[in-house]
């Protein structure tokens, strides 16, 4: 997860400034079933400090064990981890730790990616074999270039490869500035999302009153900038006002939104979008579609926390198309 992996750099950078040396161990392959799949990550502080998980908490100190060669050497290594025999995981887990220090240049290109939004591949070289090699580690390539994570690592083709592409971070945009949407914010960005919240320009808030938010914006509807909307981005209209909920809908209706929630009843719902569609008798099938209101999952949530909680438990059912339901009446692994 892209969030996951800002957060790994993030914290490097603060070690880096300490002092501190910093391993990385990734999950590159897995026979059976496990908590976390292959592309999970951890860092490991050589203060001992782990900074993310690769499971329930069932591996992460065999980790911190087998990482004390890693910073003594500064040679990558392979671990093997059998939980077919312990409680939790059945499954047998193939982890790479390798010194995590890319050139300064990578952390630039980093950055870029991650304010233009863009995708990044990571690439990971491995054996199955326990143990220091010297054509294992890890490559992240973004549009124009690639960077090794350890400085001094010699591929061959003979090595397992495991690749994925990280997307950007999950985005949502919150237009409203109440109690509320306070609580929305906070929760997003705890599930690591990026969030902005828009206000109306009449409002006297600013982004300090939304801990967690990336970016603030009071503008009002028609001076809105919706270039940066793009797949990866979800919309909750929550501004406790009827007009305003109708003029940020005009805007967003040309914008290829995901999911679109709006707070409030159904008889609002019904209201609204036959004001709607007054104005827009053509709109496209497609964002009707994706409108859902009242925004959130039928949890019972009466309070401003738990309906932010139903509201991002409806987006995440959403986005991974999936069917709401107690995982006790799934049948076969929990995990897409």
């Amino acid at each position: 997860m892209t969030h996951e992996f800002k957060t790994i750099v993030e914290s490097y950078l603060i070690a880096k400034e300490q002092g501190l040396k910093a391993v990385l161990a990734t999950v590159v392959d897995l026979e059976g079933s496990s908590y976390r799949k292959p592309g999970v990550r951890m860092l490991i502080l050589e203060t001992g400090k782990m900074i993310g998980a690769v499971s329930g908490g069932c591996v992460e100190k065999d980790i911190l064990r087998q990482s004390e060669t890693v910073f003594k050497t500064g040679k990558p290594k392979m671990m093997t981890y059998d939980g077919r025999y312990r409680l939790g995981c059945e499954g047998v887990l193939y982890i790479l730790i390798e010194p995590f220090n890319p050139e300064s240049e990578f952390f630039n290109a980093f950055e870029s990616c991650l304010k233009n939004r863009q995708s990044f591949r990571v690439k990971s070289h491995y054996s199955k074999g326990v143990g220091e090699h010297d054509a294992i580690g890890s490559v992240v390539s973004f549009s124009s270039k690639s960077y090794s994570i350890s400085k001094f690592l010699k591929f061959n083709e003979d090595a397992l490869v495991f690749e994925e592409t990280l997307k950007p971070c999950f985005k949502l945009m919150i237009f409203g500035a109440e109690h509320d949407a306070v609580q929305l914010c906070k929760l997003a960005h705890y599930t690591g999302w990026d969030v902005t919240v828009i206000s109306g320009p009449l409002e006297s808030k600013t982004i300090a009153d939304f801990p967690g938010a990336t970016a603030f914006f009071s503008a009002s509807p028609d001076a809105l900038e919706l270039n940066s909307i793009d797949n990866q981005t979800f919309v909750v209209l929550m501004t406790h006002n009827f007009s305003n909920d109708l003029k940020y809908l005009l805007e967003l209706k040309d914008s290829e939104l995901v999911y679109l929630g709006i707070l409030g009843p159904s008889k609002r719902r019904e209201k609204l979008l036959s004001q709607f569609l007054e104005y827009c008798p053509d709109v496209d099938e497609g964002f009707i579609e994706n409108i859902h209101a009242p925004a959130g999952l039928n949890l019972g949530a009466e309070t401003p926390q738990e309906i932010a909680i139903s509201i991002v438990s409806e987006i995440l059912s959403v986005v991974r198309e999936q069917e709401p339901k107690s995982l006790k009446q799934k049948v076969g692994s929990i995990h897409i």
